[in-house]
């Protein structure tokens, strides 16, 4: 099958996209790039890619509505594409991860795959169509390339066996929190890279419709916290995509996976979320063009989880780019 994109007559945009497209006048140029850029199958340069990854972010909904962002990690070949419609996923889920509750057949999920070292990132939305012992499949409905904007690059440093892993695994302690205390704001406060999971699900399951992971990016602060359930983010020039946002619009609840790569603690929440158009505030974020804005619910926080650990952070030339932009005003 040759490399075309979005074959469908349908837009790969649902209502909430197309709204935010239309409101800062791109819809016409995210519509050419959108059908350019997204298919509904994996080209072969996606497969080979996620066959090499260890780790890819997930995105689910639990049944109450709320989205969760989720890892999952293995050794490289975990995931695999028997097919252009297919994702296979073999490997076994993180203590205290949502997954072991919003893993369903029939369920949304979304995926999205980077490899820090390269800051290349693909994206994949689709259905769980089975679920084994050993793992699960998903039918893919969108699938499509990120830029690299504003990801750190780091090197993978080390990982643990699947044997030693499972081991250390039995012994995970599950922080179950409804406020942020002194160890989650310590570790959001310093954070430069997460995770957020957002969802639209629409009646008819039309392709445009489902759950979407997404990288968010920034120097070490860029995350504010301004009180214990509250956080808030700058929302950067970006792709003009607005997969994230225009879910928030439809569907106001986002889920945050936060991670110390130097650790491997991870940090769940999900809760409400609201997108700050305008006003004053937006000025006091460097290089902002609208904030993000978060209410915790509940999480989950689980030390040393991962069996991954990275080197220190080579911070991506687009936030320099920003500082620049910025001072220069």
């Amino acid at each position: 099958m040759s490399a075309s994109g979005w074959t469908q007559i349908e837009s790969p945009f649902h209502q909430g996209e197309t709204t935010i497209q239309s409101r800062l006048g791109v819809q016409a140029q995210a519509e050419r790039q959108g059908r350019r850029m997204i298919r509904d199958y994996l080209i072969e340069q996606h497969r080979q890619f996620f066959a090499q990854l260890p780790y890819i972010a997930v995105g689910t909904v639990e049944s109450s509505g709320y989205p969760w962002a989720s890892l999952l990690v293995g050794p490289s070949g975990f995931l695999s594409t028997p097919d252009q419609h297919t994702l296979r996923v073999e490997t076994t889920i993180l203590p205290g991860d949502p997954l072991h509750n919003t893993l369903a057949v029939g369920s949304d999920i979304g995926f999205l795959g980077i490899d820090l070292k390269t800051r290349r990132r693909n994206r994949l939305n689709g259905v769980v169509s089975t679920i084994k012992q050993t793992g699960f499949d998903v039918q893919v409905k969108q699938s499509f390339g990120n830029c690299p904007q504003y990801i750190q690059a780091r090197k993978l440093l080390a990982q643990q066996s699947r044997h030693s892993q499972a081991n250390e695994d039995q012994e995970k302690v599950v922080h179950h929190i409804k406020n942020l205390s002194t160890a989650e704001q310590a570790l959001i406060s310093t954070a430069d890279t997460f995770f957020i999971a957002t969802a639209y699900q629409d009646t008819d399951r039309s392709l445009s419709s489902g759950v979407d992971v997404s990288h968010r990016g920034g120097k070490p602060g860029f995350v504010r916290i301004s009180d214990n359930n509250t956080l808030t983010v700058p929302d950067y020039s970006g792709n003009r995509h607005f997969n994230t946002l225009g879910n928030i619009i439809l569907n106001p609840k986002a889920g945050l996976l936060f991670l110390d790569f130097e650790r491997g603690d991870l940090l769940y929440v999900t809760g409400r979320a609201e997108i700050i158009w305008e006003g004053p505030e937006i000025k006091s974020y460097v290089g902002a063009e609208r904030l993000l804005r978060f209410h915790l619910k509940q999480g989950f926080r689980v030390d040393k989880s991962l069996s991954l650990r990275w080197s220190a952070p080579e911070f991506s030339p687009y936030l320099d780019n920003i500082d620049r932009n910025t001072a220069a005003r």
